[in-house]
């Protein structure tokens, strides 16, 4: 088996700060998923799509909504699939087993996300760039899209479940949004992937931010000036990462 760079969630990534504010985005089933939507203001003349891949906590939390809303408010329409089928993180009040409760999770998302995938296609086109990030948990399907060549840029952020494989595989250009203390992607794991980027030449940009913690792009506390400046502009680059790939 190939080398873990990044492990699989722990205990921080069941807690976090709830955020305010009022999501725009609607719900709708899209291969057999419920899917948040959030479409852009004004129709642009090229369809731009990012796949939204959540961490523990789903794309139906308020906070990956109102990040979905931002991506949609920069001229992409964004689909966030619940791969977790209404049983992330916010919609549980104790699990006993959460090692069990995430394989099985993952297990749930890898067997899903084809059809879905296929849903998308159908609706949306196979001539659309399509971009794909993913929080956490969904850090490896955004490693198997770029590998696949299904997306013209990906990006992660606080990535979990990760192995060298994953970036001897890479195609295509890959943003990480990296916190400098993180216990499920660590200093020397993230050297090594870059190690790994750089011996294939690929295309790669890296944000490392000090001060903040693993979980920190989604849940970060806003009343923390770092906290909420790091989340932000993680976001930030993520959308000016993609804007370069879909012009």
């Amino acid at each position: 088996m190939s080398p873990t760079l990044a492990s699989a969630p722990a205990a921080c990534c069941f807690s976090g700060v709830k955020h305010t504010g009022t999501p725009v985005g609607r719900i709708e089933d899209l291969g057999g998923m419920q899917t948040y939507i959030s479409e852009p203001p004004s129709p642009a003349a090229t369809q731009k799509v990012i796949l939204f891949l959540a961490d523990a906590w789903g794309p139906l939390f308020v906070n990956n909504q109102l990040l979905q809303d931002y991506f949609a408010s920069c001229g992409y329409l964004v689909l966030g699939p619940d791969y977790f089928f209404g049983d992330a993180v916010p919609n549980q009040e104790h699990v006993r087993d959460r090692d069990a409760w995430i394989m099985a999770s993952r297990k749930s998302a890898i067997d899903a996300l084809p059809a879905w995938l296929d849903a998308v296609k159908v609706k949306y086109g196979t001539n659309t760039k399509y971009c794909a990030v993913g929080y956490c948990f969904g850090a490896p399907f955004v490693m198997d899209l770029c590998a696949a060549g299904s997306v013209v840029a990906g990006a992660l952020a606080h990535p979990a479940f990760l192995q060298e494989s994953h970036f001897e595989k890479l195609e295509g250009p890959l943003l990480l949004s990296c916190s400098e203390e993180d216990h499920t992607f660590p200093h020397a794991a993230r050297r090594r992937a870059e190690d790994i980027m750089v011996s294939r030449k690929c295309t790669y940009y890296f944000q490392v931010f000090s001060g903040v913690k693993h979980g920190f792009a989604v849940r970060g506390d806003p009343d923390i000036e770092i906290e909420r400046w790091a989340k932000e502009e993680s976001a930030r680059g993520i959308k000016g990462w993609f804007d370069r790939f879909t012009a």
